[in-house]
């Protein structure tokens, strides 16, 4: 089995992307680690024992490189991605990929003309709790969804916005639903489908920063589920919590701040006929690896073969819109529809003007 040289570029959330490539080593191999602070970089490249490029362009222009893994500031991804687009590498890149919807249509077109395929990344969505929520779904087990609630409840201090790109529109590009709780509304639509309309309202009232850091949005979703999900980043400690209820049981995250998809879950069903379909689902689960480790393990197939990503551009895009119309929302629009138009101004990004 051929293993992929990657390039992790950015050592900060770039050393948990290294830890789940460590633990595929028949699938991946780390070539370098790029990043302009050489200290922070260090542990990465003693743990991988790669080599060490001080930029971006040099980890493209290594010939050792299949996939170029983009952990930088989020204001750099589009840059980036178009220029691994043009040297011909393929692409893992975190979250939010773009600041635009506009921008994610101009690389879904990129990404076809130079025959590349580019990976956002949502690890959220790879815990073995959630894939037994989606199986209860697809067996018909979980029934009709009735409501859900979301809580992205952390702790975000000075000392967090201390890092000089965070908490600045031209930078971060946003606040806690574009940093923090995109996760959990990717979680969302992987579950429960489209999102028709949305109501949101966005606050600043913990920290001094450009950007919202609290949050109370409704969702809408096209099956009829109604969804609220509330956002701070002033809580005493960091805790995230899906709740579904369906109308045969109500499903129930673990509180992981940083994974609420791992298990353990909770399927409390609302009759004891039900209970024997989830226990039958449940112990007949096949328990797999989760996080980042999980999605680069099924990205593998895509990258060497003809499959489809396990995170693909259009899930990215799905999530950009959300945030889209979130903040449309809150600047006066009331409910938004879904799908946003081009003439929509968010269109062109949601960043004040």
């Amino acid at each position: 089995m051929k293993q992929l040289r990657v390039a992790i570029c950015g050592a900060g959330i770039g050393a948990e992307h290294l830890d789940a490539y460590l633990a595929l080593p028949h699938l991946y191999q780390i070539s370098c680690v790029a990043d302009p602070d050489r200290l922070r970089a260090k542990p990465l490249v003693d743990k991988a024992k790669s080599a060490y490029v001080t930029s971006y362009v040099d980890a493209l222009n290594r010939d050792d490189v299949d996939i170029v893994d983009i952990c930088l500031p989020p204001q750099l991804h589009k840059e980036a991605i178009v220029q691994a687009a043009a040297a011909g590498k393929q692409v893992i890149c975190e979250k939010p990929l773009v600041p635009s919807l506009s921008d994610i249509d101009e690389i879904i077109v990129l990404a076809k003309l130079a025959s590349i395929k580019i990976m956002p990344v949502f690890q959220y969505r790879f815990g073995n709790g959630l894939s037994l929520l989606r199986k209860l779904i697809e067996q018909d087990v979980a029934g009709t969804a009735f409501t859900a609630t979301i809580e992205t409840h952390w702790n975000r201090d000075a000392n967090y916005y201390a890092v000089p790109w965070r908490g600045k529109w031209a930078s971060e590009l946003g606040g806690a639903v574009v940093s923090h709780a995109i996760h959990a509304h990717d979680i969302l639509v992987h579950t429960l489908g489209s999102v028709a309309h949305i109501q949101a309202t966005l606050a600043t009232r913990v920290n001094s920063i450009e950007v919202d850091d609290c949050a109370g949005i409704i969702f809408g979703m096209d099956s009829g589920a109604l969804v609220t999900s509330s956002v701070t980043l002033g809580s005493a400690s960091d805790q995230s919590r899906l709740r579904f209820c369906f109308s045969n049981l109500t499903a129930q995250s673990s509180l992981t701040p940083y994974n609420p998809a791992t298990s353990p879950w909770t399927f409390e069903a609302r009759n004891s006929v039900v209970q024997a379909g989830i226990d039958d689902v449940v112990n007949g689960h096949e328990y797999h690896s989760e996080g980042f480790e999980r999605q680069f393990e099924l990205a593998y197939d895509a990258f060497t073969g003809g499959s489809e990503l396990p995170v693909t551009l259009a899930d990215a895009r799905v999530s950009l819109e959300l945030i889209s119309s979130i903040y449309r929302s809150s600047r006066g629009a009331g409910r938004v529809e879904l799908p946003l138009s081009s003439s929509s101004p968010e269109y062109l990004g949601w960043q004040p003007q």
